[in-house]
């Protein structure tokens, strides 16, 4: 072998492994999304460009640096099909929105890293062990405590003092509608107030339960955290409306889209804050060792128009709590 062929080898020898390891470090990660809400849907478009926005900025550019495969379910077959397809797609990482998701994806793999987002209960649930150290293939950002739920209660009497009955809609298949609810129903007496229960399903039986509850006086509407409250937001903020019933709800978009009032986390910042765990998972990091992050941003919202549609008095007091108010 001549001289110059025999160096030329050994220097390809030398720097093969070097190469190999850069192109390694180049592969396109796959990330799997799966929303809450359909592809059209305002909210969930303000939360997955939040999501995108946060990854862009720590590198993770679709395309180019990672591959996003986003599913958008409106309906439970669908949540179930997208949660199959995606972790079928072999994914380095899976961000999930809401219990439902939650559940089916953790159904379908448990060795698939992923990052939860706006989950009510995780603990109570059954899908983390702990908040500090969930010990299993999932962590993320939990949603809400129960104790709002008392707030609901308080700010639906403080703004329609004469409320003697009051309907709770709530996903009775997550753990967190039970939750909600127990927790209102505890100190419904402290507020004179009688409660009933609606779960919430198909769109005609959400009409039917709310007609047969306002047959009496006094009456107003909690409508607390999960998938179904916010697949049927319309018709629950237009049945309100119909009906005259005060309402209050657990998130700003219901007020914004003619909602009476809401106050609960902002829906979207998890988005943001789910990209660092992402990143950080996609560099080695487990989910086993990430801990679960509670809500840091509380929102009050009243819309004054529908207030006056609905013949309330909004008192100087409360509107001066408000973070937003829509006129």
């Amino acid at each position: 072998m001549r001289r110059r062929e025999f160096i030329t080898l050994l220097g390809g020898a030398a720097t093969w492994p070097l190469a190999a390891r850069a192109q390694q470090r180049e592969r396109m990660r796959r990330i799997g999304v799966l929303m809450s809400t359909a592809a059209g849907d305002a909210e969930g478009r303000a939360r997955i460009e939040a999501l995108l926005d946060e990854l862009q900025k720590l590198g993770w550019i679709d395309g180019r640096t990672a591959r996003i495969e986003t599913r958008w379910p409106t309906s439970m077959q669908e949540v179930r099909k997208y949660s199959a397809e995606l972790v079928g797609l072999a994914p380095d990482v899976l961000l999930v929105t809401g219990s439902a998701g939650l559940s089916e994806v953790l159904e379908a793999t448990r060795t698939v890293p992923i990052v939860f987002v706006n989950v009510g209960d995780p603990v109570g649930g059954g899908f983390v062990e702990s908040l500090a150290r969930p010990g299993v293939n999932a962590t993320g950002f939990s949603f809400t405590e129960y104790g709002v739920s008392v707030k609901w209660l308080e700010l639906l009497k403080e703004i329609a003092p004469g409320l003697a009955r009051v309907a709770v809609l709530r996903d009775a298949k997550q753990a967190s509608g039970s939750g909600q609810f127990g927790a209102i129903q505890a100190v419904a007496p402290s507020f004179a107030v009688e409660l009933t229960p609606i779960d919430v399903r198909e769109a005609s039986e959400i009409e039917r339960s709310v007609a047969a509850f306002v047959r009496g006086a006094k009456a107003g509407l909690i409508i607390t955290t999960g998938q179904m409250t916010l697949v049927h937001r319309d018709l629950i903020i237009s049945l309100a409306a119909r009906h005259g019933l005060p309402a209050v709800y657990w998130n700003r978009f219901y007020p914004v889209y003619g909602g009476l009032i809401s106050y609960g986390p902002d829906s979207v910042d998890p988005y943001r804050r789910a990209a660092g765990y992402i990143d950080r998972i996609l560099k080695g990091e487990k989910p086993a060792d990430l801990p679960v992050q509670a809500p840091t941003k509380y929102e009050l919202v009243i819309n004054l128009k529908t207030a006056k549609a609905l013949g309330l008095t909004v008192s100087d007091t409360l509107l001066a709590r408000a973070d937003e108010v829509i006129e």
